[in-house]
């Protein structure tokens, strides 16, 4: 997947066929409307593409809010590639644009920039200031600059139903195996591993801290959890904590430390993927460090046996 950042002096030559949205998380739904769109781009004869942001409207629109985001922009950018599309058009959301209305939106950026030729509308979805329009509008817009508009099919799966708030709320509740289902793929942490403390590998348990690359990511509830993590692209089974290491009462930042089960590399400075599997348990308070390596050495023997 090629990604295209689109600036207003951007005219592409090239047709596509598109879906628009933010697609946080790129979960199950939105890999079903994206399979809608590749068929039809097939059938068209077109690349097919995504029209995203690279920043969430909110971020803009409220300054200042915690969004809780499923993806960093990282994330969210190779979770699309994942799903084979052609293109990502990138679009830096901002406050002029979000004035723009539905048909100034389809007009002058899907026709006159992107040469959209086919735009896949997902379902109940609605775009342009107020979001005032509906289905029926978009159509009629887009017959007026040769863009053929198609409503995508609604996800029915009655074991599975899914949205980014669904899943927000499983991970919320520590439910890594139920967020895992309704993404495709299993909740990640990613960022840089900077200096810690040193103190867990005086207990035996040396663990590399993570900086998260995007502030606005949703974290699960403080505890231990089974993981895996990603090292230059190569899987390592892991245990990982979030929390305020409150036994060791240093500091009440919120940490998150990973243990790399059989692995004595030098990490600092390495970006990392840490894909959470099942919650082991919540944070408590040791009144030692003895008792604390005793319980680290039943949260190994618990993650080791998670697939």
């Amino acid at each position: 997947m090629k990604v295209v950042p689109i600036s207003d002096s951007v005219a592409l030559q090239q047709p596509a066929a598109t879906t628009v949205g933010f697609f946080d998380g790129v979960h199950r739904g939105h890999r079903y409307l994206i399979e809608q769109l590749k068929k039809h781009a097939q059938t068209l004869n077109l690349p097919a593409s995504v029209v995203t942001f690279s920043a969430h409207p909110k971020k803009i629109l409220q300054p200042g809010r915690s969004l809780q985001l499923l993806n960093s922009y990282d994330e969210r950018i190779r979770q699309l590639a994942s799903t084979g599309l052609d293109y990502c058009y990138l679009i830096p959301f901002t406050q002029a644009f979000s004035e723009l209305t539905a048909e100034e939106f389809i007009q002058k950026i899907l026709h006159k920039q992107l040469n959209i030729r086919f735009l896949l509308i997902g379902y109940d979805h609605k775009f342009g200031r107020g979001c005032t329009q509906d289905f029926a509008d978009y159509a009629e817009i887009g017959h007026t600059c040769g863009i053929q508009v198609v409503q995508a099919k609604e996800w029915r799966n009655p074991d599975v139903s899914i949205s980014s708030t669904q899943i927000r709320h499983a991970v919320q509740s520590g439910d890594m195996q139920r967020a895992a289902e309704m993404l495709s793929y299993p909740y990640t942490l990613e960022g840089i591993v900077v200096e810690g403390n040193h103190l867990g590998r005086t207990i035996g348990f040396p663990t590399a801290n993570l900086s998260l690359n995007e502030s606005d990511k949703l974290l699960p509830p403080n505890g231990v959890y089974a993981s895996t993590v990603i090292v230059n692209e190569q899987p390592h089974k892991a245990m990982t904590y979030i929390g305020e290491r409150p036994t060791l009462a240093l500091c009440g930042e919120k940490r998150i430390e990973t243990y790399l089960f059989h692995f004595n590399q030098n990490l600092y400075g390495q970006n990392l993927r840490i894909e959470l599997h099942r919650f082991i348990r919540s944070d408590m308070t040791f009144g030692n460090l003895e008792e604390l390596r005793a319980q680290l050495l039943s949260d190994q023997r618990l993650a080791e046996v998670v697939k």
